[in-house]
């Protein structure tokens, strides 16, 4: 079920209706609950097994670090309550889970133990639908390489959708539990909705318990404003995929399809063209997605801040995909040191993580060369964006020209079908060949319009972009516009297969 079907707006219209009658009751949560496992199993029932599971094993394993601290539940598990049989079955669940030998290789008392599980589990879980079929790949041709006559059976797996969001969503309440930086959950049901939280499920943003569970907990007024700016938000994110993302998507797939058919011009500008349509795509996803929330009483996090106006490379990823960023700076790089332990072991820490950030984007090899060239840009760079001279004597404009170039020269990879593909598009660029690149005028122009605006947003012209009439208006605009020239609405968005 996505956003910018009639299929979305029907079911929304009807979880609405309801939500507002139940808002101020203790049926809140279990309704918000059934609709996002409504909204989850419409792409397929059997996915719901494994979101189910995975929160399963987080709830306990936090259920298991509070017993093992001496914390006192608030209700007795056997003692009054509707949903305290629930909880009998569960700690009952816990103590067997104890058992495991997974759970003899540390020691069965501590704490740790049961971040292990939830670690093992959701990683492995992870590993095994989303690079399963990578690592049999790359396990046989080592195989045939070395000369031995057996081959792996492929796993034969689907990649669920979302599977990689929610399950870094669920980690990160373990993780943050254990931390001492959030308090644990008593409510499974909303523990529950908040891992499968439908407006965020599928592509983010990735938010954390800290800043998602006390929304769920309490129940906030819904005022004019929060309606007005939803539904501002799902516009905007509307006119983001439909009109930007899924039109540049027919010059973009028209060249990378047959690049060997293409010249220099038509390869730098649908690259470029792709720059911009990812960018329209995900953080057009984004927008409707905090703009339902926003609608619910619920505030999700900002995670697009004009990334292509970024003067470096550092600077760029403090500003795309802000929510996956943060998880990977705070639960990979962090923990392997940060910038803790000298120079060398700085860069060494900040290549795992924008490789294994690489990885994650998806099983091909190509993920990893697109992380590998942003942690050598970044190691060759952030000498340079620390100093004074950067800061002060590069005009801002080059120094976005600059990043927004390499950026792109990285996107490449990342869309390219294969490394083949890749260098070919390359090589073609680099010989500067001519022809006629047969772009729409109108996708430069609408890409021409868009930057212009991210440029006044982040100018001293800003607030002319601050009257009521002037937003109304770029909403309205908005809408006509998708209205007569957008597309069907039917293509899936790109960051649904990571």
């Amino acid at each position: 079920m996505l956003f910018h079907t009639w299929t979305f707006a029907l079911f929304f219209l009807v979880f609405y209706a309801v939500y507002l009658a139940l808002k101020g009751t203790r049926l809140k949560t279990p309704w918000l609950l059934v609709a996002s496992y409504v909204f989850y199993g419409w792409w397929n029932p059997l996915y719901l097994s494994l979101i189910l599971w995975s929160t399963t094993i987080d709830y306990l394993a936090v259920v298991g670090m509070a017993i093992r601290a001496g914390e006192q539940p608030r209700k007795p598990y056997f003692v009054g309550g509707w949903l305290n049989p629930l909880h009998a079955l569960l700690f009952l669940y816990a103590s067997l889970i104890d058992g495991l030998a997974l759970l003899r290789l540390v020691d069965s008392r501590s704490r740790r133990a049961w971040l292990a599980l939830s670690i093992v589990n959701n990683l492995g879980m992870l590993g095994f639908f989303k690079y399963g079929n990578f690592v049999t790949e790359n396990c046989n041709a080592l195989l045939v390489w070395l000369g031995v006559p057996y081959e792996i059976p492929p796993p034969g797996v689907l990649l669920p959708v979302g599977i990689s969001f929610y399950v870094f969503r669920s980690l990160s309440y373990t993780i943050d539990y254990y931390r001492g930086n959030v308090e644990r959950e008593t409510s499974f049901l909303r523990y529950a909705a908040f891992v499968s939280l439908f407006p965020s499920l599928l592509m983010g943003p990735i938010d954390r318990a800290k800043d998602l569970l006390p929304q769920l907990r309490h129940t906030a007024r819904i005022s004019r404003q929060d309606v007005a700016e939803g539904l501002s938000l799902f516009v905007l994110g509307l006119f983001k995929k439909v009109a930007l993302a899924d039109f540049l998507k027919l010059y973009v797939d028209r060249v990378y399809e047959a690049p060997q058919n293409c010249q220099a011009p038509a390869l730098i500008l649908a690259t470029v063209a792709f720059a911009w349509q990812i960018y329209f795509d995900f953080s057009g996803y984004t927008d409707m997605a905090r703009g339902v929330a926003r609608t619910m009483g619920i505030r999700l996090m900002l995670n697009f801040n004009n990334p292509y106006l970024a003067t470096g490379l550092g600077d760029f990823w403090r500003r795309w995909h802000i929510s996956l960023s943060t998880w990977f700076r705070d639960y990979v790089y962090i923990p392997l040191g940060g910038s803790r332990k000298g120079e060398i072991r700085t860069y060494v820490n900040m290549g795992l993580t924008m490789l294994i950030s690489g990885l994650w984007h998806g099983a091909m090899w190509t993920f990893v060369i697109w992380g590998g060239l942003h942690v050598l840009g970044y190691s060759l760079t952030r000498g340079l964006e620390r100093s004074a001279f950067y800061r002060q004597r590069i005009p801002r404009l080059a120094k976005q020209c600059f990043t927004f170039s390499f950026v792109c020269f990285a996107w490449i990879f990342f869309n390219a079908a294969s490394f083949d593909e890749a260098w070919l598009i390359v090589t073609r660029i680099l010989q500067f060949g001519w022809g006629d690149p047969r772009c729409p005028l109108l996708l430069v122009a609408l890409v021409a319009l868009v930057w212009v605006y991210q440029f006044i947003y982040e100018s001293r012209l800003r607030w002319t972009l601050a009257p009521a009439p002037v937003r109304v208006g770029l909403v309205v605009l908005m809408l006509l516009y998708v209205a007569t020239v957008g597309g069907s609405g039917g293509q899936r968005f790109i960051y649904l297969q990571f």
